[in-house]
């Protein structure tokens, strides 16, 4: 499941994960995110354990879009306590995520 929750400071919330943070960078007016949605909610019900999700809305955080470069909506960006280790754009479905994911949990 995706958790959304306020938080004060990014690096805290991924430096406090003991599991992988996978971040959905996305903006409510934007299509493609609305049906990334559903599929990362799949994601974290599948991976539970391994894996925590995180959306971040870039137009209320866009300073956090800036600093990782965030140019296409939806990004995602795979967090291994504070460093990125992958970052896919665009809309991808269920399987073509996992097996991204997968060998990097």
């Amino acid at each position: 499941m995706a958790v959304k929750k306020q938080f004060a400071n990014f690096q805290e919330l991924l430096s406090g994960s003991d599991v992988p943070v996978l971040v959905d960078f996305y903006a409510t007016w934007c299509g493609p995110c609305q049906m990334m949605a559903p599929i990362l909610e799949q994601i974290g019900v599948q991976l539970k354990g391994k894996l925590k999700v995180v959306k971040i809305d870039t137009d209320k955080y866009p300073q956090i879009a800036s600093e990782h470069h965030i140019e296409a909506l939806p990004t995602l960006v795979l967090f291994k306590g504070t460093k990125p280790v992958e970052r896919i754009e665009g809309l991808v479905s269920e399987k073509q995520l996992i097996e991204r994911l997968q060998p990097l949990l």
